[in-house]
């Protein structure tokens, strides 16, 4: 479904609505079914805690869009701690 592109708009935009904010955002890419980003937390929000709120929207949106209900992301997440600028910049390429 992501390979739409008002669908991976969805996405995106609600990536970068709270940049600045909530976190910085360093990069993302969004595949035809998952997305990749890189993200440096700010504040008090966990990583977990924001993965569940950005699934949330971007569910309710994108069920909208398509005229469906139900689950639309997986429930569970991976994610992986950038330890320095070498690793990062690997990553982002």
């Amino acid at each position: 479904m992501l390979k739409r592109p008002e669908i991976a708009a969805i996405v995106a935009d609600s990536l970068r609505h709270f940049e600045g904010d909530r976190y910085h955002l360093g990069a993302f890419v969004i595949m035809p079914n998952h997305v990749h980003l890189l993200v440096q937390f700010l504040g008090t929000l966990t990583p977990a805690q924001q993965c569940k709120s950005w699934k949330h929207f971007t569910a309710r949106e994108i069920n909208r869009a398509l005229q469906q209900s139900g689950p639309f992301w997986q429930a569970e997440s991976f994610d992986h701690l950038v330890r320095n600028s070498h690793q990062f910049d690997a990553l982002r390429k």
